[in-house]
């Protein structure tokens, strides 16, 4: 069978559907986050759902000038082997952007575990999670747990959110890897949370 470009893009879409939609676990412990992501290939695109499951905890208040620590720890996830049919290889160049939030000053970031390593660092206004990966098909992985360190603003909240309000501007991104008859091929994903909610909240006063 010939592969034209179309072809391809028909293969990555299809498989990418139940690759993204089965790749998620469920904790009562966790609150899950409900991600829309749109994935590419050759200049097509599949739109559908992705959940990660994630638990913050934070202080309910702190005064005017003081610390404030939350942390963010990913529940564990899974990679599926195969979707629509086709092998997944692997996913890719994961990177998770968590806004500094408003009434608050950022100090620092460190990431702890995680089975695979990461960097975690201040760009512009975000606080930027990245892992390279690969993160390979068929196998269970952990996102690391990051640790935020923020000083409190005089007055206000502190709420904590995930980054991302469109596919435009996303809160998260990563490549797919799909190994179509003997081929690979990359399909790069955007993804926001939708809705968006409150991880932390800590009331300065």
């Amino acid at each position: 069978m010939k592969l034209t470009p179309r072809r391809l893009a028909t293969v990555a879409a299809f498989a990418l559907v139940p690759v993204l939609a089965l790749g998620q676990t469920a904790s009562a412990a966790n609150q899950t986050i409900n991600y829309k992501v749109r994935a590419s290939a050759f200049g097509q695109t599949a739109e559908l759902a992705l959940a990660q499951d994630i638990s913050a905890t934070g202080p309910a208040t702190v005064a005017p000038g003081g610390a404030v620590q939350i942390v963010i720890d990913p529940a564990v996830n899974q990679v599926p082997a195969e979707g629509g049919g086709y092998t997944v290889r692997e996913l890719k160049n994961l990177v998770l952007k968590l806004p500094v939030p408003a009434n608050s000053t950022f100090v620092s970031a460190t990431t702890a575990g995680g089975s695979h390593p990461s960097t975690v660092a201040l760009e512009g206004k975000d606080v930027v999670l990245r892992v390279p990966g690969p993160l390979a098909g068929g196998k269970s992985f952990e996102l690391p747990t990051v640790t935020i360190n923020l000083t409190a603003g005089s007055s206000g909240t502190i709420a904590t959110k995930l980054g991302g309000t469109s596919y435009n501007a996303p809160g998260l991104t990563f490549t797919v890897v799909i190994v179509a008859f003997g081929i690979p091929i990359d399909a790069p994903a955007t993804a926001y949370p939708d809705p968006s909610p409150v991880l932390t909240s800590t009331t300065i006063g």
